[in-house]
């Protein structure tokens, strides 16, 4: 088996992967919330009005100011909606076991041992301050 066959068998073993079907399933769930295609719909109403009005010769500051107020109040109702909640949190696991697998082809790449190379850190929190996990 070539090296092209094996990367196309870990893209076949991560579409089974059970992040990914999540991640998949919850993107469909976003695609049919009512609510929440409304909320994105009236955010990039929002967003158009905003940019015209920015681009405009003889621009309204204060109404620029509202809009970009009512854009963040949209988009923080957008980002709030249960499902897309659950779409971001599936969306990001999967996110980190696909960076988890190119890391460590990339760590092999690099010589390290395939039996141990353990790719990128990836972990729910903010590591900002984190004295590493355990």
């Amino acid at each position: 088996m070539s090296i092209v066959d094996l990367a196309r068998e870990i893209g076949r073993e991560l579409q089974k992967d059970k992040d990914y079907l999540s991640f998949r399933n919850l993107e469909k769930a976003c695609d049919e919330d009512k609510e929440l295609q409304d909320l994105v719909g009236e955010f990039n109403l929002k967003r158009m009005s905003l940019n015209n009005e920015s681009a405009k010769a003889d621009r309204d500051e204060e109404k620029i100011e509202r809009l970009n107020s009512e854009l963040r109040i949209c988009y923080s109702k957008v980002m709030e909606n249960e499902s897309m909640a659950a779409y971001n949190k599936a969306k990001t696991s999967f996110e980190n076991r696909v960076q988890q697998v190119i890391g460590i082809i990339t760590q092999c790449a690099e010589g390290a041992d395939p039996d141990t190379a353990e790719g990128v850190h990836s972990c729910d929190c903010d590591c900002s301050s984190c004295g590493g996990c355990h």
